[in-house]
């Protein structure tokens, strides 16, 4: 015989079950994580995201108790890390090392098998990492000014390297191009560019701050402009290039992303926790050793920041028509 139930005692009912569920969602946030993360990256070793991503696993690990453990699965440029991590449960022990390659990758390649606005759930950013507009010594121009000067009186002559077909380097460049109203030639490299560049036979080139800046400091190299909207703290008596070409801004940026479906909680723990290591002057310090700076967000913040990122980069591959190599 079916049991029947007044209204007020269902909704008692289901006040409790309520209750018992807010429970659970707060007990596993305060157990979260109980056995090793591991922590995507879809890039070799010793490479910039790898480096980040270790340091970032390190100090997850110091406050959330359990071992955030490194795993390369590079190639596709960073598109298989990706791919993993989208196709892996969504229990929060398993997240992407995301880095700047996940937003371009979106418009550079036609037919991947995920969207990664839509199929990574964003916990947290780490840093962001500005490029550096940089020349050869015997290069006629010290400042952004007169090398725009000389560009345009030279259309076509100078050559500019990258480290590939819609790199960040060359997108650097290419947003340039536009913004600045010159024309330089694109010279895609598959290994090192310096040896080029050293000897002249390359011009210019956007690199990572953390890529030139010794060489910068040697006068190996002169370094113009800075890529990010402000100077940074790293090379703190280089202007910025929106200095001179008001509205640019470019930079790398490396944060946390896991599986769609994670639940909500273990997001919340992971974010609090990487905020709260973004704050810390030791951390501040290393970025700062890799040409960075911390990029502190709300999950809603970093996803809103992705879209635009995106969006960004997607309008400069398509005005350029770039293709991957």
């Amino acid at each position: 015989m079916p049991v029947r139930f007044s209204r007020r005692r269902f909704v008692q009912l289901a006040a409790g079950a309520s209750a018992l569920s807010s429970v659970a969602t707060i007990a596993r946030a305060d157990t979260y994580p109980t056995r090793p993360v591991r922590m995507v990256v879809g890039f070799p070793a010793s490479n910039a995201s790898d480096i980040v991503a270790r340091l970032a696993g390190q100090k997850l690990s110091e406050r959330l108790g359990q071992s955030f453990i490194v795993e390369n699965r590079p190639g596709a440029g960073g598109n298989i890390a990706v791919e993993f991590v989208v196709n892996a449960a969504p229990d929060g022990y398993t997240l992407l090392a995301a880095s700047t390659s996940a937003a371009i990758n979106a418009t550079l390649y036609e037919h991947l098998s995920f969207n990664f606005l839509r199929d990574i759930a964003p916990v947290a950013g780490v840093a962001r990492a500005p490029y550096v507009l940089v020349v050869t010594p015997a290069f006629p121009a010290t400042t952004v000014a007169e090398f725009t000067a000389y560009a345009k009186a030279n259309p076509g002559k100078i050559n500019m390297a990258s480290a590939g077909n819609g790199s960040l380097s060359h997108l650097c460049g290419e947003l340039f191009k536009t913004m600045a109203g010159i024309d330089m030639v694109h010279v895609p490299y598959r290994t090192s560019f310096l040896p080029d560049l050293f000897a002249g036979q390359i011009q210019v080139v956007f690199s990572p701050i953390s890529q030139s800046i010794e060489y910068v400091r040697s006068g190996k190299l002169r370094a113009l402009a800075v890529t990010s909207a402000t100077r940074q703290p790293s090379l703190p008596d280089i202007p910025a290039v929106a200095e001179f070409v008001p509205g640019y801004e470019a930079s790398g940026w490396y944060g946390i992303g896991a599986p769609k479906n994670t639940p909500a909680d273990i997001v919340v723990s992971l974010n609090t926790a990487m905020n709260s290591t973004l704050a810390e002057a030791d951390m501040k310090t290393r970025l700062n050793e890799l040409g960075a700076v911390p990029m502190p967000t709300t999950p809603a913040e970093f996803a809103s920041f992705l879209a635009a990122d995106t969006e960004k980069w997607g309008k400069v591959i398509r005005a350029a028509d770039i293709k991957p190599e």
